[in-house]
């Protein structure tokens, strides 16, 4: 098994591709060992001294790292995630629900057609872009002319998102919207 590694816009995270699909559907950000119970790839990742978070993707893995040296932490990553993956064990032991882009969001019903918009923005243009650097973002609410949204994996955290959101997804829902103002990052 081969297991490609890239670097992230976010110098405490990298991106690890083993080659099959992680995520059937949706996402899963882990940012804790108690949380990492549910998964047994996250737990050893998180066994593994100087991991902080691990974030679960279509077709990846981000692991977001303390002050540890990359150099002492890549190898048993990299061992972590090839005896997962070669073992055919789950990637969770529940089917329970997962992170998506619905769920916790609010907007007003008279902008339901703005909303969709938004989101289909965000699936269509954001998420591949988003995705490819590690992470993911979700849509958590509109109101007056504010769109509020979640970023996770590489993007959370990530001294660029900022940039990102104003710079570059801010102009991408202006320009197709022009009732945006601003976009905010929760």
């Amino acid at each position: 098994m081969f297991i490609q590694t890239e670097t992230t816009p976010n110098p405490a995270t990298l991106k690890f591709i083993p080659g099959k699909t992680v995520m059937p559907e949706g996402s899963l950000e882990i940012r804790d060992p108690a949380a990492a119970e549910q998964s047994p790839l996250a737990r050893a990742l998180f066994s593994i001294n100087g991991v902080s978070g691990v974030f679960f993707g279509p077709d990846f893995v981000s692991v977001t790292k303390t002050d540890a040296e990359w150099q002492h932490l890549k190898p048993a990553i990299l061992g972590a995630i090839m005896e997962h993956f070669s073992s055919g064990a789950p990637l969770l032991l529940n089917a329970g629900p997962v992170d998506s882009a619905d769920g916790d969001e609010f907007f007003a019903p008279e902008d339901a057609e703005t909303v969709a918009t938004i989101k289909e923005l965000l699936e269509t243009r954001v998420r591949p872009a988003v995705a490819s650097d590690g992470g993911d973002i979700a849509f958590k609410g509109y109101r007056d002319g504010t769109v509020f949204l979640s970023m996770k994996g590489a993007c959370s955290g990530c001294p660029s998102s900022t940039a990102t959101l104003k710079n570059g997804i801010q102009n991408l829902m202006r320009h197709f919207l022009p009732e945006i103002r601003s976009v905010e990052q929760i």
